[in-house]
C-alpha cells in the first residue's frame, strides 16, 4: 500500500502534491506518545505529517481495531464502484484493488460479476485467495492491464504519493478513490476526526486544490463529489455519470440496470477444482 518512508527536511520544507512551500500547521500526540508535526502548503492546502518514522509501529496491524465501518465501508463502496464501472467504463475488463486489505471488497465485486484482483503488500488476503495481483503474472507484462483501480481510504496512509500514483497509472488509466477532503477553514490538529491520532496511519490529508493539483501535475481529469469520493482519468466521461454512480438515489436503480452474471461459482470451481 505504501513504502515506509527514510527521514527527510524536504518533506517538512515543500508540499508532497505540488511542491510549494509548506509552513508548520500543528503538532498532535501520535499513538499517544509521539509529538508529530503537520505541515501544510501554502497553495494547495496539501497536508502532511513529518517524515513519518512511527509507521512500523502503526502498522503492527494493518486494520486498526477503531476501523469498525470496515465491513459497511466495503458493501457501500462496491454498490458504487458496480455503478460508475457500469455507466463509464468496460465492464467486462479487468480491475484492481489497490491497497485492498483482507479482500472483502473484491469478494463482493467478483460475486457481483466484475473480474477483480487485489493487490496489499501488508493484509492478508482473507476473502479473496487466489486473486491476488501476484496470480496474474502473465498479464502484468501489459501496459496498463487494469481498465480501473480502486483505492479506498488509502491515500491517506501515502507517504509519498506522487511515487504511488505513479505505480497505479502503470497498471490503470483511471484510479477511483475515497478520502475525506480538509474543511475550509482547515481544522486544528486532533480537533478533527479523520487525524486519528491514536493508530498513528493518516499522514496525509488532501483538500480539493490538493486533488485538482494531482490531476494536473499527471495530466488527468478529476471528477469529485468534493467531500470523500473522487475519480482520476485519462478519459472525459459525462459528468452526469459520475454524479449517479456516487448518489445513493440512484444506485439501486443503476445496479438492477446493469447487473451481471456472479463470478462466485466459477471462482468455487476454480479454488476447490470440483
Amino acid at each position: 500500500m505504501f513504502r515506509f518512508p527514510v527521514r527527510s527536511m524536504e518533506r517538512e520544507q515543500f508540499c508532497g502534491i505540488c511542491g510549494s512551500e509548506s509552513e508548520l500547521f500543528g503538532t498532535g500526540l501520535v499513538l499517544t506518545k509521539h509529538n508529530v508535526r503537520f505541515f501544510r502548503c501554502l497553495r494547495c492546502g496539501f497536508i502532511q505529517t513529518e517524515t513519518p518514522y512511527w509507521l512500523g509501529e502503526a502498522y503492527s496491524s494493518a486494520i486498526t481495531r477503531s476501523d469498525i465501518g470496515y465491513v459497511s465501508r466495503n458493501v457501500r463502496m462496491a454498490r458504487i464502484t458496480r455503478a460508475l464501472i457500469s455507466l463509464a467504463f468496460d465492464p467486462n475488463g479487468k480491475f484492481l484493488d489497490y491497497g485492498g486489505g483482507y479482500g472483502m471488497f473484491v469478494r463482493l465485486m467478483r460475486d457481483a460479476g466484475f473480474d477483480f484482483y487485489r493487490d496489499d503488500r501488508f493484509c492478508e488476503n482473507l476473502f479473496a485467495a487466489g486473486f491476488d495481483m501476484s496470480d496474474m503474472q502473465h498479464l502484468l507484462t501489459h501496459p496498463q492491464p487494469f481498465e480501473v483501480i480502486t483505492a479506498f481510504e488509502v491515500f491517506e496512509h501515502l507517504a509519498d504519493p506522487i511515487a504511488e500514483i505513479t505505480r497505479m497509472l502503470q497498471l490503470a488509466p483511471a484510479i477511483f478513490f475515497s478520502t475525506l477532503v480538509v474543511p475550509e477553514p482547515p481544522p486544528a490538529i486532533g480537533s478533527w476526526w479523520y487525524y486519528v491520532l491514536e493508530h498513528g496511519q493518516h499522514i496525509a490529508f488532501y483538500t480539493t486544490r490538493s486533488l485538482e493539483a494531482l490531476a494536473k501535475r499527471f495530466g488527468l481529469r478529476l471528477y469529485t463529489n468534493g467531500e470523500s469520493l473522487h475519480l482520476l482519468t485519462y478519459s472525459k466521461i459525462p459528468g452526469l455519470f459520475f454524479r449517479l454512480a456516487v448518489s445513493s438515489s440512484f444506485l439501486r436503480l443503476v445496479n438492477l440496470i446493469f447487473r451481471r452474471e456472479s463470478l462466485l461459482l466459477k471462482d468455487t470451481r476454480e479454488t476447490t477444482g470440483l
